[in-house]
């Protein structure tokens, strides 16, 4: 049987899934040709990261499709309620990249913090004219220590941020309409772990009480964060998504940063993506990633290896 990775799969997952005897295929094949080339090919397992859309109309048009599989967490790019009615199965692999999500959400806070973003934009311009100036500009930074992370989605990802969070010596609060109150466990090297219990509240307190915001949810019909809610937030919040575009209103975002209500943005992901919008791109208190909270070697391998499993779980 044939496998179409079209947005691409690792190599430790090309290997599992040749060695269970499936020719996998790496081409990447444009969205509108999509279906012809599933048929043309008698591909029967088709694997999608964020950027191929597997919607109605190539569930129709492939009857030989058998699976679905998304190679990380969210599925809004796959019809999966009609794809499911069509008897193929759907797979994600929703543990596989969290710690690497959580990594790249201190990533952009320690940047945010720090001004790291924007001194190396202007370190290469003005650092060998500028220096003291420079110095000046970056010198009033804060520490994430003893400061209120509000993790908003307290699922896989949410868990592995807010355990790096714990880490650090942050307090860390939690707005979740699904997981009432969770268990976070904080593991050492060597093998001592502590764990704490970290109990959901409202979105609106959570809003009120956070110096930083992360968000860690699927894609919305309308903004979790607007003008409203950025209003009830802390003066000199720092904001960050790299979840979904399109949960946070981008125009509500900009006047809260130009106004100094938000300190800093960190985005790695956008409401008009592919193409975001130049006053984001261009923002010099927003801290820029093009949609890779996934894109580690690491999680690649335990995504492609997780998918391989679960495909040869199901078709023998």
């Amino acid at each position: 049987m044939k496998v179409l990775a079209n947005d691409g799969i690792s190599k430790s997952g090309i290997l599992a899934l040749e060695k269970g005897g499936y020719e996998v295929i790496t081409t990447k094949v444009a969205q509108e040709q999509v279906a012809n080339y599933i048929n043309q090919n008698n591909v029967s397992v088709v694997l999608v990261r964020s950027a191929t859309k597997v919607r109605k109309d190539i569930i129709d048009a492939c009857p030989g499709l058998k699976i679905i599989g998304r190679g990380g967490v969210g599925m809004d790019n796959i019809d999966v309620d009609y794809a499911k009615s069509k008897g193929i199965h759907v797979i994600n692999t929703p543990a596989s990249s969290s710690e690497s999500v959580a990594e790249l959400v201190f990533g952009h806070l320690f940047s945010g913090v720090r001004f790291l973003h924007d001194s190396n934009r202007n370190m290469p311009l003005e650092g060998d004219s500028n220096f003291d100036g420079l110095k000046k500009a970056y010198a009033n930074g804060t520490e994430l220590r003893g400061k209120t992370l509000g993790v908003v989605g307290i699922g896989r990802i949410g868990q592995a941020t807010a355990k790096m969070a714990l880490g650090l010596g942050m307090k860390v609060i939690a707005a979740d309409m699904f997981i009432p109150q969770v268990d976070v466990k904080v593991e050492f090297f060597d093998g001592q772990s502590i764990t704490t219990t970290i109990v959901s509240q409202s979105l609106e307190s959570l809003f009120e009480e956070a110096d930083f915001i992360t968000l860690h949810v699927p894609a919305q019909d309308g903004y979790i964060i607007g003008a409203k809610e950025l209003a009830t937030m802390k003066n000199g919040v720092g904001i960050v998504n790299c979840a979904r575009g399109g949960v946070i209103d981008e125009i509500a975002l900009i006047d809260a940063l130009d106004s100094g209500k938000v300190a800093f943005a960190g985005l790695d992901v956008f409401e008009s993506e592919p193409k975001p919008e130049m006053r984001i791109l261009m923002h010099p208190k927003i801290s820029l990633t093009p949609h890779i909270g996934a894109a580690t070697d690491e999680a690649q391998d335990r995504i492609g290896t997780e998918l391989a499993s679960q495909i040869i779980g199901i078709l023998g």
